[in-house]
């Protein structure tokens, strides 16, 4: 088992700001970057979190990765919108992308909004998080152009990536819906969190080399790879096409269809629905039945091992709270992971301990 330590998000931010840093990243950049991953520790997804700065890193040295792009807007409709994140951080791409979309919506009452070549967007949920403090609803299709990492239904090996999903929701008196999922059993960071800390997984998750479910996460990390598993069996598997055809092939970015397993970069096409609520004519009737129907479902009586009813976004409202407090979990192999990154730029050891310990 992998040692834990307990690191808050500032301390945490500094120091992964620093490695971005060294790439080349301009200020605002390295910021955005470094926030962003630790903001997906914060609410409890650590799969998305500061463990994925050695695959930037990576991918960065390879070419895959290019600093301090922005969106470029290559189909202007109005109310449609097609956008080029050449290959830049998707921290800054999505949100600034999200901006331009969030603005259209604004204006028009909607926004359809389709993002080519961005790399990593990092949880989806933040972007949906954006739209619905602008008072929208979001809608998001999400494919990945990497090493294909999960397999469709009846077959045996990779094919495609996780593929997430998410919608957003405003809601009249409280926080918002946020559903934020991949179309995974499990998304893929969370194995290699589960390997780094020397954890097995749940066989519903994983297959190994051969297509047989296992429990052993090195499949899902390391030669000979296995592939992830749908969720929901071929519902997850309808749905994670959807995202391959609206994410990747309708916003141009491009869809996974190669062998190739030795890139490092991650790129994401993301079509995004925005829709203003209150430009619907339905805005007391959406008042009161979201709060008939969430009173609803919270009488429901709490089954075992359950202590309440949540909805979407609770668990990560609950964990950013409790890690606000207690600090974020690090494993040691996940850190050392992070310190041969910053090395590889010229990041000394001395000095992300300094930085991470508040120094």
């Amino acid at each position: 088992m992998a040692e834990l330590r307990h690191v808050r998000a500032e301390p945490l931010a500094r120091a992964i700001e620093a490695i971005v840093a060294a790439g080349g990243s301009e200020a605002r950049e390295a910021r955005l970057v470094a926030e962003n991953l630790v903001t997906a520790n914060l609410t409890g997804h650590d799969s998305h979190g500061v463990g994925m700065i050695p695959r930037y890193v990576d991918a960065l040295l390879e070419g895959g990765l290019r600093i301090n792009q922005h969106p470029e807007v290559t189909f202007d409709g109005g109310a449609m919108l097609a956008l080029d994140g050449r290959m830049g951080y998707g921290q800054v791409v999505g949100l600034e992308a999200m901006q331009i979309a969030i603005e259209r919506a604004r204006e028009h009452g909607l926004c359809v909004m389709a993002l080519a070549r961005a790399h990593h967007l990092c949880r989806i949920g933040q972007w949906a998080e954006q739209a619905v403090a602008a008072g929208l609803v979001s809608i998001h299709f999400v494919n990945v152009i990497s090493r294909a990492i999960v397999a469709p239904y009846g077959g045996s090996d990779a094919r495609f990536g996780t593929n997430p999903f998410t919608i957003g929701i405003p809601l009249p008196g409280e926080p918002p819906f946020i559903l934020d999922m991949a179309t995974s059993a499990v998304a893929q960071g969370k194995i290699r969190v589960a390997y780094n800390k020397g954890e097995r997984v749940n066989p519903e998750w994983l297959l190994d080399d051969r297509g047989n479910p296992t429990s052993d996460p090195r499949y899902g990390v390391v030669e000979p790879f296995g592939a992830l598993r749908t969720f929901g069996l071929h519902k997850g598997y309808g749905l994670a096409v959807a995202c391959e055809l609206l994410g990747g092939a309708l916003t141009g970015g491009g869809t996974w269809h190669s062998d190739d397993k030795s890139k490092r970069r991650v790129w994401n096409g993301m079509l995004t629905i925005l829709i203003d609520p209150t430009r619907l004519g339905t805005a007391e009737a959406f008042a009161a039945e979201t709060r008939a129907f969430l009173d609803s479902l919270r009488r429901s009586p709490v089954a075992p091992g359950f202590d309440k009813v949540r909805i979407a976004g609770e668990p990560e409202r609950e964990a950013r709270a409790k890690r606000e407090r207690e600090g974020i979990p690090v494993d040691s192999a996940t850190w050392e992971e992070i310190v041969a990154a910053g090395a590889k730029l010229g990041v000394e050891r001395a000095r992300l301990e300094r930085l991470a310990q508040g120094a």
